[in-house]
């Protein structure tokens, strides 16, 4: 059997924490309106796509297989997983549709709330996403900007993040706004983080993972445990194409796709119900119409069948966590090559 390579938080090279034009926008954010902060975003984008034009949407680089990479359960052609970040009181009310909707084409999902954010939790709904088959996620403690300003500030946050995890049965995480210390992601009790990417220019850190396979963070020696498994979203994130970029198709998400079934590798998306428009067409700059989530979802079962293997996300992490004596993974993601 093959020893487990693991790979220590310090060796993932993503780019370094946000700067100062970074945390005054986070102090303002609040006072904003949405509409406005896509717009003002995308007086970037040209920039951004020019710069990134060779690792955007696709990092050809990040579709190599780890060392003895043995493939995934039952011989799925690849994997996919349906993430679900809920930020806002209207998100919390689309979560049931959004749900019932994955339901009625055959696949279950993670659904990642905020604790202390700007909605009360909803017990009844975590109970029901549970009772049909899906999974609770910890997304962030308050969705602020803020939640890696200090390390001390962390580690109080942490404890916490801690109760809720314990509380709500989750044993996953995601930072809000993509934020990632990885190496101080291990004072919390999870055994998976969501908060990486392979390649995503237009975030706060643009920097990525560059895998599309999940790997093993290592647990330094002065900490309790193991480590956690790191599973970076492979898909743009649904507010990236239909909003900051303003597709009208869910073509781009198609080509990753295919591409990524290629390779062999893990499909994972990040999609809000926040900004789904159930029924009508979306309003742009806030919302855009469901047809595009439906046209997605209809082209994998067409496309590829039964090829794929849909598990949840703490579902596939442990299976990647057991199979520690058969899979080998990176030893060492190389830095991004570009810093929009």
């Amino acid at each position: 059997m093959a020893s487990l390579k693991t790979v220590p938080a310090s060796n993932v090279k993503t780019e370094g924490p946000i700067g100062l034009q970074e945390r005054f926008y986070f102090r303002v954010k609040p006072y904003i309106p949405k509409r406005l902060r896509f717009f003002l975003r995308r007086t970037r984008v040209p920039g951004i796509m020019k710069r990134s034009a060779d690792v955007w949407p696709i990092d050809p680089k990040s579709g190599q297989a780890p060392a003895d990479w043995k493939g995934w359960p039952f011989g799925k052609q690849f994997a996919l997983v349906f993430t679900h970040d809920v930020e806002s009181l209207a998100g919390l009310e689309k979560t049931k549709c959004l749900a019932e909707l994955e339901v009625a084409h055959g696949f279950r999902s993670s659904f990642n709330f905020i604790p202390e954010g700007v909605y009360d939790d909803s017990p009844p709904l975590r109970d029901w996403l549970v009772n049909n088959g899906f999974e609770i996620g910890v997304h962030d403690l308050n969705h602020d900007g803020f939640l890696y300003e200090s390390r001390d500030g962390f580690s109080k946050k942490a404890e916490s993040i801690n109760a809720y995890l314990e509380q709500w049965g989750a044993v996953g995480f995601r930072a809000g706004f993509m934020f990632r210390q990885l190496d101080w992601l291990h004072d919390l009790n999870v055994v998976y983080d969501t908060s990486t990417f392979d390649t995503d220019p237009f975030e706060p850190q643009p920097g990525g993972t560059r895998t599309i396979f999940p790997f093993h963070v290592q647990a330094p020696a002065d900490v309790e445990g193991t480590g956690y498994i790191e599973l970076s979203y492979t898909l743009p994130q649904d507010s990236t194409l239909f909003l900051l970029l303003q597709e009208k198709t869910s073509a781009v998400w198609k080509r990753k796709l295919d591409w990524i079934a290629q390779h062999g590798g893990l499909a994972l998306v990040n999609i809000h119900p926040d900004y789904i428009d159930f029924s009508g067409p979306g309003d742009s700059g806030s919302t855009y119409p469901v047809s595009l989530i439906e046209e997605f979802l209809t082209y994998i079962r067409s496309e590829y069948g039964d090829a794929y293997w849909n598990p949840l996300a703490r579902d596939l992490a442990s299976w990647f966590q057991e199979s520690a004596d058969d899979v080998m993974v990176l030893s060492e993601i190389p830095p991004p090559p570009h810093h929009p």
